[in-house]
This record gives structure tokens, C-alpha cells and sequence, in this order.
């Protein structure tokens, strides 16, 4: 059953995308929390993107925060297989290394997700922010 309801899921792509009407200020969707929340084992996403097939349980909502060695066990080469990410919310950190149910991954000694060299300075709030000066 494909869920169609025009008005509510109109109004959630456009506060997904960042323009939707929200009375609170500085208000963002976290796709990684939302993943998490959601579908805390990856199920969905694994029926979907079959690059992601091989990543077990809620590693698969953060592909790019995986060691090198997991990621070749799981067949998934960023830049190749899978895209590596356009952008790195700094928001996303603190659910990156969190299980479903609020316990810390075991990677989380590790320390941040590694951020693409190219977009290293550049937060969700670049893109989305008026000024482009930063």
C-alpha cells in the first residue's frame, strides 16, 4: 500500500527541504536521527539501496563514519560503490554514533565521522544560510 495523503506529505517535503512553515528558529530535519528513530535496524534502507546491502543494523544510516575495514567487508567502496556525502551536519554527530535506544556504538571512542576534504569547513548551515561569504 502506497500512503498518498497530497497536503500532509507536500507539507512534510517542504520542512524536510529546510522551507516548510515552523515557528521555531534554526529548525532542521536530522535525516540520521529520523533513520534511527525510524528504522533503527536499517531495514528499510537495506530494501532500497542495495549498494548497502551488507552493512549490518544502524550502521547502515552512516555508511561514511564505517572504518575502512568494515566498509570493504560489507562490499561498499565511498566514491565508488556508494557517494561519499555532500554535505556533514554538524548536528548528525551526536546520533552517528548512537544505537536505537540511546546506547553509545562501540566506535564512539573513535571520535567524529570523517568529513570529506572538500566540504570540511562547510556545515548544513552554508547551504542553507542566505550568506554565502562564510
Amino acid at each position: 500500500k502506497v500512503d498518498y495523503d497530497v497536503c500532509s506529505n507536500y507539507g512534510n517535503w517542504l520542512y524536510s527541504a529546510g522551507i516548510g512553515n515552523d515557528p521555531r528558529d534554526n529548525r532542521k530535519f536530522n535525516m540520521i536521527k529520523q533513520g534511527l528513530d525510524y528504522d533503527g535496524n536499517g531495514d528499510y534502507v537495506r530494501l532500497w539501496v542495495l549498494e548497502l546491502q551488507g552493512i549490518k543494523g544502524a550502521d547502515i544510516h552512516s555508511p561514511w563514519a564505517l572504518s575502512s575495514a568494515a566498509l570493504s567487508q560489507a562490499g561498499v567502496t565511498l566514491g565508488e560503490t556508494y557517494p561519499e556525502p555532500v554535505v556533514m551536519a554538524p548536528e548528525w554527530s551526536r546520533h552517528i554514533n548512537q544505537r536505537p535506544g540511546g546506547s553509545p556504538h562501540p566506535r564512539s571512542r573513535r571520535g567524529p565521522a570523517r568529513t570529506p576534504a572538500q566540504h570540511k569547513d562547510r556545515g548544513i548551515d552554508f547551504y542553507f544560510s542566505r550568506k554565502k561569504d562564510v
